[in-house]
């Protein structure tokens, strides 16, 4: 499932494509699981509107909405929103009218500019629905301030890998980065989290911050089936120190990289650089 660093680098890419561009029609499939919000109120929210900005929120993608010249103010309240969630296989595709419709298609928006923006989701876990004043709850790990970070973890019993993962608590951390930023803090992810101390808390809030960054300006990490808005792959997956490396020696100290499971993940850790 894409994590913030791919859901920051599709949202980027979306803005630059198609902000400023008008929504004119949406077609939706009758397929009901991408469906969170009924088709009537997607179709009622979207159309005749434009396309403000597109943004992360957590893992959500985010259409900012207004209405455009040929719809009232009073029909379209300012500010509504078309969230995408993409789930694990979930694409958002810019096309030529006449380009092939894909057999997963799920949304097409026919776009004034004469393009079409189209929701592609072969597996169905991926999620349209529309809001007003969308928030997908948790923290923003990378405007967490050291203060709030160290309240999120303190006296809690759960390991810190599935802390980290509580999308109610950081939004938008995953498996990947998860187990990245654990590596390069040095602990290992079974650890409870209330035993962290508040030194290795600002080793694992500066390490979450940095993995995240990384990954973004790589343009994430591509697992399965992630491409950008595009249609390239990300770079990040090159720079895994532990994810993914089951077995292989340890960049650091050539220990293999060990695989357990925590919660029903897997989780990739070094057992001699983390503790």
């Amino acid at each position: 499932m894409p994590e913030l660093p791919e859901v920051e680098t599709i949202a980027r890419g979306l803005h630059t494509r198609v902000s400023g561009d008008a929504i004119e029609t949406i077609w939706l499939s009758s397929k009901p699981e991408p469906l969170k919000s009924p088709a009537n109120e997607i179709a009622a929210t979207l159309e005749h509107t434009r396309i403000l900005t597109v943004r992360r929120v957590g893992k959500h993608i985010v259409f900012d909405l207004a209405p455009s010249k040929v719809r009232s103010k009073k029909a379209q309240p300012a500010q509504a929103q078309w969230i995408v969630h993409l789930g694990m296989t979930g694409r958002l595709q810019v096309c030529d009218p006449q380009s092939e419709v894909l057999k997963h298609t799920h949304a097409i928006l026919k776009l004034k500019s004469g393009r079409e923006l189209r929701f592609v989701d072969p597996r169905r876990f991926g999620r349209l629905s529309v809001a007003h004043s969308f928030d997908a709850g948790g923290i923003e790990p990378l405007e967490v301030d050291l203060d709030r970070f160290i309240d999120l973890f303190r006296g809690r019993e759960t390991p810190i890998k599935s802390a980290l993962l509580n999308q109610k608590l950081l939004r938008g951390v995953g498996n990947i980065y998860g187990d990245e930023s654990l590596f390069r803090a040095g602990i290992r992810p079974r650890r409870r989290a209330s035993t962290i101390t508040r030194d290795q808390l600002t080793k694992l809030m500066t390490s979450v911050k940095e993995v995240l960054k990384e990954a973004i300006a790589l343009g994430g990490s591509s697992i399965s089936d992630y491409v950008d808005a595009d249609g390239e792959e990300g770079f990040f997956q090159l720079q895994h120190r532990v994810y993914g490396r089951e077995g292989e020696p340890c960049l650091v100290c050539k220990t293999p990289i060990k695989r357990i499971v925590i919660a029903g993940r897997s989780s990739h850790y070094c057992p001699k650089c983390q503790k």
